[in-house]
């Protein structure tokens, strides 16, 4: 396949039904925010695209179509709004481990996958940035 064909995220094998894991995942999510080193950038929002992948442990109880019993993917993204609102960060690796740590405020989330695209940096690319993994310490 080209790779002017390819697609930007490979989907996650988290699901797990030997390991009783859901994978709850949020898709080119759009922000604006203040991020980057250079002057020019802490005065401009400028836009990244977030990527979530989250491993989630779905316990004994059933979920009831009840939302309280699930990790909401609607929770996950008012919580990557509010840190990009916390004002200026310098590095997207700054803003991914935030994102992540957010993430782990709920017990049920084991592990989590972060990717964070500055759109506008680079003239001649799609985008560039960087993803993390990082799993509930012990």
């Amino acid at each position: 396949m080209p790779t002017d064909k390819m697609p930007s995220i490979m989907p996650a094998r988290i699901a797990n039904a030997g390991k009783a894991l859901r994978h709850v995942f949020i898709r080119d999510f759009m922000v604006e925010c203040l991020i980057g080193v250079y002057e020019h950038e802490k005065c401009s929002p400028q836009r990244v695209r977030v990527n979530l992948d989250l491993a989630v442990d779905e316990g004994e109880h059933p979920i009831i179509d009840d939302i309280l019993n699930v990790v909401s993917y609607e929770t996950m993204a008012n919580g990557i709004l509010a840190i990009a609102d916390e004002g200026h960060v310098n590095l997207v690796e700054t803003l991914a481990e935030r994102i992540a740590d957010m993430c782990f405020d709920d017990q049920r989330v084991d592990s989590v996958r972060v990717r964070i695209e500055k759109l506008d940096i680079i003239e001649n690319a799609g985008s560039v940035g960087v993803e993390i993994e990082r799993f509930r310490k012990v």
